[in-house]
């Protein structure tokens, strides 16, 4: 037989100091590695948004920008009225639209549109855009966020469940050039 050996109170304390750290760095480490391995996924589920539609077309007037909501596609029955999502939408001529976020790309302020001066206005920070959505003035570094659209079936339909976003691969830089 093998004596019996006893753990001694250090040894029990530093085991249990050793399990405690190993928790708490596995814990800090879950949303670090998400962070690194974001990319990945989003460019995995690249395009994989719900199609809604807006309306029939007659609703947009020819060389009128108008208010269009949507409920959004992963909304809970709790979401209420904040499910619905306003949008922008400008028909420009025949079937070729526009359809802009409702929020500022400087903080995310909803914009507001002004078609006695045929401009977006934010009332947050000042600032302002084009018709086209391309920036006028004020802090925004760049126009208003687009969603793709397309037509079907003499229907405007939109690509949401994703927030337009620079980052995104949907967003469309609006009113600026490229370096060269």
């Amino acid at each position: 037989m093998s004596p019996v050996q006893y753990v001694s109170r250090r040894g029990i304390l530093m085991k249990l100091g050793i399990l405690l750290n190993g928790a708490a760095g596995l814990i800090l480490a879950v949303p670090v590695v998400g962070y690194l391995l974001s990319p990945i996924w989003r460019q995995r589920n690249a395009g994989t948004g719900s199609w809604l539609s807006l309306g029939a077309l007659a609703e947009f007037p020819e060389g009128q920008t108008r208010l269009a909501t949507f409920r959004h596609p992963n909304a809970n029955p709790s979401d209420g009225e904040t499910a619905n999502i306003p949008c922008w939408v400008r028909r420009v001529a025949g079937e070729k639209f526009q359809v802009f976020a409702i929020n500022c790309a400087h903080l995310g302020c909803p914009v507001r549109w002004f078609p006695q001066s045929g401009l977006f206005m934010c009332p947050c920070h000042g600032g302002v855009y084009y018709a086209d959505g391309a920036r006028a003035s004020g802090p925004p570094e760049r126009g208003l966020f687009e969603y793709p659209y397309k037509v079907e079936q003499g229907k405007l339909t939109i690509e949401v469940g994703q927030m337009p976003t620079p980052g995104a691969p949907t967003a469309k830089l609006i009113g600026i050039s490229p370096c060269a």
